[in-house]
């Protein structure tokens, strides 16, 4: 088990801001927890020390949500994560960090500046329907991005946010498909030999985070308007570009 005290100082925190992000407030954000860990731990023991936890915080969302999802917005995203799932552990080895990082926040900057000039112009957007073809490629991607450095939110809110779903069918969407790819990527973590004594025992040790997070992030959630809530998606998702690029343009 860790004993450093500055890890913990950073690590529960983070786990808090994830929980918050799964319970329905603040869109991907979560995905600064391993960038945050990252400062006094290797990116991969950050990753294996999240899994677990992030598996047991599905569950309390699970249940937060349950009743509340569309099958016919979920059906098309689930078997390209996989296969995302899938290309990032064969390429686990080939892949940098900071390539990833490059990539999520490249795509998320273009996306946020689109949805940018449309406000500007005054124009109306229209929701968009779901579509298998758009569905693959983002989910496919979030599935990558998620196995490498649990960062799947950017790539997911880009097919889930032009579809203008309401809140809570929006928040569902996501619990269930990071709960499937998070127990997924259990078994490629387990083989890559990702998890050890000292990384598991970690884990149970910050496990009481997880139901607080979930809770605050539901709470937060059922109390503020959709327009606001989409607003701070989009927000959160800039600002998490933001923090990807810089990690990205500053690692050595």
């Amino acid at each position: 088990m860790i004993t450093d005290l500055n890890f913990y100082l950073l690590a529960i925190p983070a786990l808090l801001i994830v929980g918050i992000s799964k319970g329905g407030f603040g869109g991907g954000i979560g995905m600064v927890a391993v960038p945050m860990l990252s400062l006094v731990i290797s990116p991969v023991a950050a990753a294996a020390i999240l899994l677990p936890v992030l598996c047991l915080m599905d569950l309390f969302a699970l249940r937060g949500f349950r009743g509340k999802f569309d099958f016919s917005v979920i059906k098309p995203i689930l078997p390209a994560a996989l296969v995302g799932v899938l290309a990032g552990a064969f390429s686990f080895h080939l892949m940098s960090e900071r390539g990833i990082k490059f990539m999520i926040a490249t795509l998320t900057f273009l996306f946020c500046f689109d949805a940018l000039i449309k406000v500007l112009r005054r124009r109306p957007t229209p929701a968009k329907k779901p579509n298998v073809v758009r569905a693959s490629i983002w989910s496919s991607l979030a599935g990558f991005t998620s196995f490498s450095v649990h960062a799947g939110g950017p790539p997911l809110n880009m097919y889930l946010l032009p579809l203008r779903l309401d809140k809570s069918l929006y928040v569902s969407t996501t619990v269930i498909f990071f709960t499937f790819i998070n127990y997924v990527k259990l078994i490629p973590y387990v083989s890559l030999g990702l998890f050890d004594q000292q990384i598991l025992l970690t884990a149970l040790v910050l496990a009481p985070v997880a139901p607080i997070g979930i809770w605050l992030g539901i709470y937060m959630h059922n109390r503020i308007n959709e327009r606001l809530f989409y607003q701070l998606c989009y927000a959160f998702l800039f600002l998490t570009g933001l923090k990807l690029g810089y990690d990205a343009l500053t690692m050595t």
